[in-house]
This record gives structure tokens, C-alpha cells and sequence, in this order.
């Protein structure tokens, strides 16, 4: 199939803010959210400014992007390494007691691979309560990563990954 970029619409995506709101959490984001020198306990502060839903005792640490505040629900006593990037087009919901390990991907967002201008195909991500996202590993749009699932260092979740389950790069869900 021959792609036509040009002819991209976004029909029926809300980005769910003003674009005066959109601007100011990139300005934020980008100038003072993901830099080293910012502490850590007030990241889940700003979150909140921004529509976030962040349980107590989060620890979210530098470089980590969020997309969009607004779509993203945390639970308690949850820990977000360095460099994880939360794309949450749509609604991302971390469970309590969740670990996103360090440059992990939570990824909200795709394309219809068989619509020649290339329109959006985008769906939410659950991590459920206990779950783990390994290292650099990437949790693909529409997944729920079940109670205490573990998805490996570099592996990729494009399926649910069942409670308890272990998802490795030679064993992709």
C-alpha cells in the first residue's frame, strides 16, 4: 500500500487540553520536569497541577517524559526510573506498587497500517497492582499488564500480559 502522509487528519483525536495548556506543560516539561537538578518529590506535585492522578509515595525520577498529565493515573508507592517515557496519547493507569524501570516505553499511541494516510490507532495501557516493566522494555498500546506480570528488560508487551506472568525478549507477548 502506498502511504500519503500529506493526507494525515487525526480525525477524532482530543488531545483533551486547550492548546494553551498543551504549550505550558511543554514548557514545563521540557525546561524543568526531566532535569537532573529537579527534586524528585516535587515532580508528582507538578503532575497533579497538570490533571495528573498520583497516589502517595510515588518516586518519579529525571528524564522521565509524560505526554499528557491529564491522561495519567498513579497509584501509591509506585517507582519510575530515569529516562522512561510514559507516551500516553491515551490514558496510561499504573497500579500501586508498580516498578517502570529505567528508558522502559509505555506507549499509547500507533497508526491504522492499513489506512493510506496513516490515521491514528490508539488505545490505553493498564499495569496492574505488583507488575513490573523491566529495563528499556516497551508496554505497546491497548496492553494490561496483569497483578504482579513482569515484562523483561528490552522485551515488548503487544498482548496482555497475564497476572504472574514473565514476558522475555525469546518469549514475546
Amino acid at each position: 500500500m502506498d502511504r500519503h502522509l500529506r493526507g494525515f487528519t487525526g480525525a477524532g483525536y482530543d488531545k483533551g487540553r486547550p492548546l494553551l495548556v498543551q504549550a505550558a506543560w511543554f514548557a514545563v516539561l521540557n525546561l524543568v520536569f526531566v532535569k537532573w537538578w529537579f527534586p524528585t518529590r516535587w515532580r508528582p506535585v507538578v503532575l497533579r497541577a497538570f490533571g495528573a492522578r498520583i497516589g502517595r509515595r510515588v518516586l518519579i525520577r529525571q528524564r522521565v517524559r509524560v505526554h499528557w498529565p491529564w491522561r495519567l493515573d498513579i497509584g501509591d508507592d509506585v517507582w519510575i526510573g530515569e529516562g522512561a517515557w510514559l507516551l500516553n496519547l491515551e490514558q496510561i493507569t499504573i497500579g500501586s506498587n508498580v516498578c517502570v524501570s529505567q528508558d522502559a516505553l509505555l506507549c499509547t499511541g500507533s497508526h491504522q497500517r492499513h489506512s493510506s494516510t496513516f490515521e491514528f490507532d490508539n488505545g490505553p495501557i493498564r499495569l496492574e497492582p505488583g507488575s513490573w516493566v523491566a529495563a528499556r522494555a516497551v508496554v505497546l498500546r491497548g496492553v494490561t499488564v496483569g497483578r504482579s506480570g513482569v515484562v523483561g528488560a528490552s522485551a515488548v508487551a503487544h498482548h496482555d500480559v497475564g497476572p504472574g506472568a514473565v514476558v522475555t525478549t525469546g518469549a514475546p507477548a
